[in-house]
């Protein structure tokens, strides 16, 4: 699984970390990123969940 996050679309309204907390966070400015070692989803089963919770659809989720 891949996870890429449209850095300028997201708003920053943090559905991400609390769908997935295991995988996603928001930096220093608010906006969603992916917890370090995390790149992959990390078998969380609730990371495509987080994606369609993206009110802007910034998260896209990819089977490698």
């Amino acid at each position: 699984m891949r996870i890429t996050i449209d850095t300028d679309r997201c708003i920053g309204a943090g559905q991400c970390a609390l769908t997935a907390p295991g995988v996603f966070t928001q930096d220093d400015d608010g906006f969603s990123a992916l917890l370090p070692g995390r790149e992959d989803g990390a078998g969380d089963p609730l990371v495509r969940e987080a994606a369609r919770a993206c009110p802007v659809q910034a998260i896209s989720v990819t089977d490698d």
